[in-house]
């Protein structure tokens, strides 16, 4: 790999000059003749197995052109910014292995055969054209090729793509637009592959544990596959969330190299670090990875149901019963919970007689694990809250989570609290408090940028949709569900941010997760409880004052 920089116009043009000594060590130096030398900046990276172990050393060395002078301030800065650099490339070289040259070759033929496919499109497009006798004009790559490359590269870039598709204030209009299309969809794997991949983890015959499995997926997203099952003993039902093959290897390649590559580009270009482009590359890489390992989602889980136990809030909510006996790190298996999306208003009125007080218990059971549990569920679309026929309301997919402080948390209260008055000063100064800057911030001028930006919340489409049903003679159905523009709610999240940020605000990342699960919870206000003041309302707990009892994940391993 080389790397390039750009220097001080009092240094010289340079190169990087590596030897490797008989003992396995690599020094690399920046030569440009005679003058100083710092050696202070060395990393020293070990590798090695039982028989045999070794020293990679990469030192980054200035000499300048004049043999008596000193490095600047910001040439010395420079230089060691430069070693973390290359330490860090070759600690994620050594961790990728051989499977980054495998997933080189899978990204040539991905852009080969897209490549090919435009191509093809633009001979016909010329034949067509000469046939006709109109001039011909070639149509460059454009969003849709994009797109379909994307999608073709597998479960890390079809996430990456969502973002695009989730992010109008940072992308253009015409990539988010084709970016909606780049659902987390993709086509099932073979169901002998899942098969062989839950005998492999649980190191059982499926007959031995499993009464039988669908082999018709439920869901097949790009990460994982479930299917409905039922297991052996207890007979009990339940789903499967099983790891699709190859996706550790192609998400850790993926994303080291995306890493990588912005450290680099931070790198040659320091005015980059504003953007946090490295923070949030980094913060991406470690919640996908997350995602892989079942392990923590089950922590996760059962850490929820812990805190819904000890607050006695089973008669309110629930989440699925982890079998610890049939999980592992690529296979989760889960009670099934039958019910109703949150937003199928007729169903919910055929459940509970109350959709508002349903909607309120839900929202005191998520405000409550704020504080009183570990993570919190950072996910809670429409598909992952689902009212029970007994009417509580179960909360499924813990694969995305997040984590506050208690201190973030009191600044976020004062947030909410403002937003439910409308007094924009307290939300901006709120705000400031969670957001580190080194700058003043005019309060005035931010909570009127603030105040512009939450009456648009009002204006956020919201369509409900009453549908009918039923045959020739017999009985009609009537069914109404909500339907919303789920990226007014992303854009408007952004847009808050993107203000914040201007004010020289940099949030932590529980904050976006935070307010995104608090506009989803405001879309469900409007189809179940209309008049419903969510931040002033006493039936609504979100105050700090109750009960902060911190309820720990239990131990994965234990026995139940």
């Amino acid at each position: 790999m080389s790397l390039m920089a750009a220097t001080s116009t009092t240094v010289s043009a340079s190169r990087l000059v590596s030897t490797v000594s008989s003992t396995g060590e690599l020094s690399s130096s920046w030569s440009r003749g005679a003058g100083w030398t710092s050696t202070s900046n060395r990393v020293l990276f070990h590798r090695g197995n039982r028989r045999r172990s070794s020293w990679i050393e990469i030192r980054a060395v200035s000499t300048t052109s004049t043999p008596s002078s000193r490095p600047s301030a910001d040439q010395t800065e420079r230089l060691a910014k430069l070693n973390e650099l290359l330490a860090e490339v070759a600690k994620t070289a050594a961790s990728t292995g051989p499977r980054g040259a495998v997933r080189l070759a899978q990204g040539i033929e991905a852009v080969a055969s897209i490549g090919a496919e435009w191509l093809l499109q633009q001979t016909q497009g010329a034949q067509i054209a000469a046939s006709s006798r109109t001039p011909f004009a070639l149509d460059p790559p454009g969003p849709r090729q994009l797109r379909k490359l994307f999608e073709k590269l597998g479960a890390t870039y079809i996430k990456l793509g969502q973002f695009i598709a989730s992010a109008p204030t940072l992308f253009p209009d015409e990539y988010v637009k084709e970016f909606q299309s780049c659902l987390d969809k993709t086509p099932p794997v073979p169901f002998n592959q899942i098969q062989a991949i839950i005998r492999q983890d649980l190191g059982r015959r499926i007959e031995d544990v499993y009464e039988y499995i669908d082999p018709q997926p439920l869901a097949s997203a790009s990460v994982a596959q479930v299917h409905a099952a039922r297991l052996k003993e207890s007979q009990k039902d339940v789903v499967i969330k099983v790891l699709k093959p190859g996706v550790e290897d192609t998400l850790t390649v993926d994303l080291n190299f995306l890493y990588i590559s912005a450290k680099v580009l931070e790198f040659l270009n320091p005015q980059i670090s504003r953007t946090s482009l490295v923070a949030i590359v980094g913060d991406i890489r470690a919640s996908m990875l997350e995602e892989v390992d079942f392990r923590k989602e089950a922590v996760n889980i059962e850490a929820f149901r812990n805190y819904i136990e000890d607050t006695g809030s089973t008669r309110l909510a629930t989440a699925p019963f982890v079998y610890r006996h049939c999980s592992s790190r690529r296979v989760l298996t889960m009670e099934r919970l039958f019910g109703s999306p949150l937003t199928d208003l007729d169903s919910l009125r055929s459940i509970v007689p109350n959709p508002e007080a349903t909607l309120i218990n839900a929202l005191n059971v998520w405000f409550g694990s704020l504080i009183a549990c570990e993570t919190f569920h950072a996910d809670v679309h429409a598909g992952n809250l689902l009212v029970l026929k007994d009417g509580r309301v179960g909360f499924i997919d813990f694969g995305i989570v997040g984590r506050i402080s208690p201190a973030t948390w009191v600044a976020m209260e004062t947030f909410l609290q403002s937003i439910g008055t409308n007094q924009y000063s307290a939300m901006a100064k709120a705000l400031v408090t969670m957001g580190a800057t080194a700058e003043t911030v005019n309060i005035d001028n931010f909570a009127g940028d603030l105040e512009k930006i939450f009456s648009a919340v009002q204006e956020l489409d919201s369509d409900l949709l009453v549908t009918a049903a039923g045959v020739p003679g017999g009985a009609t159905t009537v069914a109404a569900s909500l339907d919303f523009d789920e990226q007014q709610v992303n854009a408007l999240l952004l847009e808050v941010i993107r203000v914040s940020e201007s004010y020289g605000l940099r949030f932590p990342r529980e904050f976006g997760l935070l307010l995104k699960q608090l506009l989803y919870f405001d879309r469900y206000t409007r189809l179940l409880a209309p008049g419903l003041n969510v931040f002033d309302d006493d039936r609504v707990q979100i105050s700090a004052g109750r009960d902060t009892t911190y309820y720990p994940p239990s131990s994965y391993g234990s026995a139940r």
